[in-house]
């Protein structure tokens, strides 16, 4: 069966501390140590593949326990995997979880910097088959424009996730990117870099809805941004003429209650439930798809880890 959604994007093996607060330049802190997969990439792909879509993941990496550990959650998942190989180790990252779920996250790139456009050229035909192609920035973005202008060329929708907030993202991807989804720190990174705008990220929940969605348009011009508010929810903003099946070109989503224990992969529960209802269901108005990623999201939050908290739950049929 060909893949519903292509994921490009990174694998890493987290290692994660969970403390009563987070620490403090100096400090020397006691936690609970636990280990497991993660990587954006991955996390979504995860997410995607258990919330009923087939799923592709197109990564990078290395011959060592972690990229095995990667093959091994791939198959059990049913996750197609399209893997260049990497002389680099594979990709880590060192998590810090407090007491309330918040979390710092420091990132060891590893294999995932290997992934090129020649490997993603290689896999066409795969990017043509899929209904939406999603990726982030912890792969290279020269990687990431070609898979997205493959996936254009197919007549595939394309999900750009711009994390993390410090990536370099360029017009021309941007441009060839139909959905945008950051979080309030990622969107504004990417406002001042592409458009010249100062917005504070802790004052964008905040913002009148009339002007977060004037801010919405500047960015991209010709898609609709998803903008992930953590407890607050999520903002949508559509061109005036493209509204994807919505009643309104912006609106507001709530979040949904959770007993949150672990935020880590959230945002990516939410990216990966999002173009798995996308794809399984691509008549339904984009609210609906955005309804169950919220929901998808905040359950993803009541388990430790990333994707292993991923849960195994499909949008409703009609």
């Amino acid at each position: 069966m060909p893949a519903q959604v292509v994921v490009i994007g990174s694998f890493n093996i987290d290692h994660v501390w969970a403390l009563a607060a987070l620490p403090q330049v100096g400090q020397t802190l006691v936690g609970e140590y636990h280990t497991g997969p993660g990587g954006k990439g991955f996390n979504q792909a995860t997410a995607c593949a258990r919330a009923g879509a087939a799923t592709a993941f197109v990564c990078s990496l290395g011959s060592d326990a972690g990229g095995q550990v990667a093959r091994e959650l791939a198959d059990a998942d049913g996750i197609a995997l399209h893997v260049q190989a990497s002389v680099a180790p594979t990709g880590t990252a060192g998590i810090y979880v407090d007491a309330h779920g918040r979390n710092t996250i420091v990132i060891g790139a590893g294999a995932n910097a290997s992934l090129d456009a020649d490997f993603i050229g290689e896999q066409s035909t795969a990017l043509a088959g899929a209904a939406v192609v999603i990726a982030q920035l912890e792969s290279p973005a020269a990687a990431v424009e070609v898979g997205f202008r493959l996936a254009h060329d197919a007549g595939a929708v394309t999900v750009l996730n711009p994390a993390p907030a410090d990536a370099q993202l360029s017009a021309g991807l941007l441009a060839l990117s139909d959905v945008i989804t950051p979080n309030e720190s990622e969107f504004c990174a990417q406002l001042q870099r592409q458009q010249g705008l100062e917005v504070g990220a802790d004052t964008v929940a905040g913002l009148d809805d009339a002007q977060l969605h004037r801010y919405c348009r500047a960015l991209l011009p010709g898609g609709s941004v998803v903008i992930t508010l953590g407890a607050a929810g999520c903002f949508v903003s559509h061109p005036e003429d493209q509204c994807r099946g919505d009643d309104d070109a912006h609106y507001r989503v709530a979040a949904s209650p959770a007993k949150a224990i672990d935020t880590t992969g959230a945002g990516d529960a939410f990216n990966g439930a999002l173009v798995a209802s996308m794809a399984q269901f691509p008549a339904r108005a984009f609210s609906r798809h955005v309804a169950f990623a919220t929901a998808y999201a905040g359950r993803a939050t009541e388990r430790r880890g990333a994707a292993a908290a991923m849960p195994r739950q499909s949008p409703p049929a009609d």
